[in-house]
């Protein structure tokens, strides 16, 4: 693996590098910038969003600038405010050693006169969305005549949100001589105009397979009812108590109705939409990224400009009728080496975009059931126990001991741990006790499936088991570990070992029942550093709760138990004053009186 020493980087560059915590340089940085800094030429860079693109163009674009001189010469396109000003702020940290660089970010939403004045003063590079770019060339307050280096990022994106004519014109603008980076996650037709019309035979560099998504997301679809999709949405977020995600609409309208009935319900939710002033898109935005708000409901456009590498899951609430969409919506989790999940709410009659989205990506999405309410239960139930666990005990609480202790003065410990546990499970188990079940079968319409979707559609029917393991993300497990741990330890085919699903503390996987007795057998008596690693067959086939052969017999080892993460009442604990961002978007303060039962 090369260090960024071997790419050709000044030592000012790798100064900044390692101010940054950079060690190793991604897949397409390791690909790009040498071949950047070797010589003057065109590039079109295929990958996935959150690979390091930035740094991929930045560095070579700092490296090649003059910066005694104080004219223009590097040209940074992209597609939202939120992107601009991210990609300015990346530059101006890798630039930090630079004497006299200047990076200036030009977008719509903010003064056109004081955006003219920071360039006027001096700016080697522009970053600026093509709409704001083209209404200040037009005014003639920006030179782009004697650019060296236009950069086009995200461009896929730019052309699909109807970039394309003022792309063009900005370029027609330009000088012929100059070099032409294009970083795009996929290839349409209209980036491949582009490519051909203004480009001078570019090299080529793909990071994965090209139009491919990401190996680090896993691709689930949940089929139900279409009245039925913010239900579902609901239990997929109680059922990952630990969740940080991205919800997406097709508009902003739907946008901004999700938004508000999730925090009318209680969730630390926000909407980011075109909608939005832009003080109020940073105030979304900075809530988002402090984790304020964990379910963040955004249309497609809003959502470029995010860059945030800890997203647990993004949730396709509907899909978009553009097929490479569903690569950008994915892309922004499994980042930074992290896994994620990317799941998709869709009805029997859309399923015919599932097989459109496995081509174009080439992976399987695995098919999943919407948790029943008792499995909700389950999960929050080993969620509390946890947190019980893990709490930090305020030394003012002592001062109160005397008078608490009288107050449960004759209740014994078995009773007073039901009773606390009991406050909180209630509430869940009140709401969820007539829950209906909200999965759809969506089998007529997929014919025969493959690998790991094929057992998850066919459930228990043919025997497969679900199994509860012990161990989950504090263990320093995800999804691909864990199932990378299950079948080194049980030499197992990957595909035997299928539906991992990690928690905090503990997780669920499924194997087909003939491998039952072995996987039972192995850890009976298993440790890893230390400790016993206990598997249960779960109750439920399609989702928690354990159970089953083994569970007395593990009872007295310990760690058997906790919980997901943060709770669902840890979510909502500010009900009434939830966040500035998601007061923002809703228009108006949600008062605890309006609150459903429960958690809702």
């Amino acid at each position: 693996m090369k260090k960024f020493e071997a790419l050709g980087l000044q030592q000012s560059l790798l100064d900044a590098v390692a101010d940054m915590g950079f060690e190793t340089p991604s897949e397409v940085q390791q690909k790009a910038i040498p071949i950047l800094l070797e010589g003057e030429t065109d590039l079109v860079a295929l990958a996935q969003t959150g690979t390091g693109k930035t740094a991929a163009f930045g560095f070579p674009l700092i490296q090649k600038l003059d910066t005694k001189s104080r004219t223009t010469q590097g040209l940074i396109l992209s597609p939202t405010r939120e992107l601009c000003l991210q990609i300015t702020n990346e530059m101006k940290s890798y630039s930090k050693y630079e004497k006299g660089l200047n990076t200036v970010a030009i977008y719509g939403g903010a003064s056109i006169t004081e955006q003219a004045k920071q360039i006027k003063r001096g700016a080697q590079i522009i970053v600026a969305t093509p709409g704001r770019m083209k209404d200040m060339i037009g005014r003639r307050l920006v030179d782009i005549s004697k650019i060296d280096y236009c950069i086009l990022d995200e461009a896929d994106e730019m052309l699909n949100m109807g970039f394309f004519e003022d792309i063009k014109d900005i370029l027609s603008g330009t000088p012929n001589e100059k070099s032409i980076w294009l970083f795009s996650a996929t290839m349409p037709k209209e980036v491949a105009i582009i490519a051909k019309k203004f480009m001078h035979d570019p090299q080529e560099i793909t990071v994965g397979v090209k139009n491919s998504g990401v190996d680090t997301v896993q691709h689930e679809y949940y089929v139900v009812g279409g009245r039925d999709r913010y239900p579902a949405l609901k239990r997929l977020a109680d059922a990952n108590p630990d969740i940080f995600s991205l919800v997406f609409c097709r508009t902003k309208r739907d946008t901004q109705r999700v938004a508000e009935k999730l925090i009318e319900d209680g969730y630390n939710a926000g909407a980011l939409h075109g909608d939005l002033s832009q003080s109020q898109r940073d105030l979304v935005m900075g809530s988002f990224r402090k984790k304020q708000i964990q379910m963040l409901v955004a249309t497609d456009v809003a959502a470029r400009g995010i860059d945030v590498d800890d997203i647990t899951h993004v949730i396709n609430y509907q899909l978009s009728d553009e097929i490479e969409t569903y690569t950008h919506r994915s892309g922004r989790t499994g980042r930074a080496g992290k896994s994620g999940i990317s799941m998709v709410i869709v009805t029997r009659s859309e399923m015919r975009k599932i097989r459109a989205i496995e081509k174009k990506i080439k992976q399987d999405f695995i098919s999943k059931k919407i948790p029943t309410g008792i499995e909700i239960c389950e999960v929050q139930l080993y969620h509390l126990a946890n947190k019980i666990k893990d709490t930090e005990i305020n030394k003012d609480v002592e001062n109160y001991l005397p008078a608490i202790n009288d107050v449960l003065d004759g209740i014994d410990r078995d009773e007073l741990i039901k009773k606390i546990v009991s406050v909180e499970f209630t509430r869940f188990s009140n709401y969820y006790s007539k829950s209906k079940d909200l999965n759809t079968t969506g089998s007529s319409d997929r014919g025969e499936s493959r690998g790991d979707r094929g057992r998850s559609e066919r459930g228990s029917s043919d025997g497969s088991v679900r199994y509860f393991i012990n161990v989950g993300e504090k263990d320093g497990y995800d999804w691909m570990s864990l199932k990378d741990f299950l079948k080194d330890k049980l030499s197992l085919g990957r595909d035997d070992v299928f539906r991992v699903d990690t928690k905090d503390s503990f997780s669920f996987f499924n194997t087909e029942a003939a491998h039952t007795d072995s996987i039972l057998e192995f850890f009976s008596d298993f440790k890893e550093n230390g400790r016993f690693i206990n598997v249960e067959v779960s109750k439920s086939p399609e989702g928690g709760g354990r159970g089953g052969r083994n569970k007395g017999r593990r009872r007295d080892r310990g760690g058997s138990g906790g919980g997901s993460g943060r709770s669902t009442g840890s979510r909502r604990k500010d009900r009434g004053s939830f966040s500035k961002g998601g007061a923002a978007n809703s228009g108006k303060r949600r008062s605890n009186s309006k609150k459903k039962s429960g958690f809702y």
